[in-house]
């Protein structure tokens, strides 16, 4: 009896000492390196036009939110369902005044549009589609994108009739009707916008 309690012992104490080291082991190893899609290193800039002859104005907004933040085994993948919010008041383009007055107009005349929202999805290894979320109307937006080693970079061009903006850009441009106006006095806001965004992933 004393032998087969002193077996039992044995075998617990094995079991026990095992199971320990599979804990250190699992511990002790390294998290996998991955990609991420940085906040803090990506840039979105962006070109509207005004005036018959297409006059650009450029812009950029200086804030994004990635949200659910996921690490993947390659850019591609990082970028993949990434979701991600851009609030409206970081929009910029070196004239205070006519961002006011596309804070005011603009978005102010849209329905919720605090922030634009957006969920990318990768299509193949050079076009996808953004599912975009502006004036309460979320439309899918092709996209094309280049990929050089961590770096990304993302175009697109919105019509912005999709997102029903029509209201707005007839209050920008009355708010803007002389800077809007070119030789022939014509004053337009084109529902065209181009979209040019850049990021560097992070690898660790």
């Amino acid at each position: 009896m004393k032998k087969l309690h002193l077996i039992s012992l044995l075998l617990l104490t094995i079991i026990t000492i095992s199971s320990c080291k599979q804990n250190e082991k699992k511990a002790s190893e390294p998290s996998k390196k991955g990609y991420t899609v940085d906040s803090g290193k990506t840039t979105i800039n962006w070109i509207a036009y005004k005036t018959t002859s297409k006059t650009p104005v450029k812009g950029q907004f200086t804030k994004v939110t990635i949200e659910q933040e996921k690490k993947a085994t390659t850019v591609l993948s990082a970028l993949n369902g990434l979701k991600f919010s851009i609030p409206v008041n970081s929009l910029f383009t070196k004239d205070t005044i006519r961002d006011k007055k596309l804070k005011k107009f603009f978005f102010g005349t849209m329905k919720n549009t605090l922030e634009i929202t957006g969920v990318i999805t990768t299509t193949n290894e050079n076009s996808g589609t953004v599912s975009l979320t502006m004036n309460e109307i979320t439309q899918v937006l092709p996209i094309r994108y280049t990929i050089n080693d961590q770096t990304v970079t993302i175009e697109a061009v919105m019509n912005l009739d999709n997102w029903k903006t029509q209201l707005a850009l007839k209050a920008l441009n009355a708010a803007c009707k002389d800077l809007h106006s070119g030789d022939d006095g014509i004053s337009m806001t084109w529902s065209e916008v181009k979209i040019e965004v850049t990021t560097n992933l992070k690898y660790q």
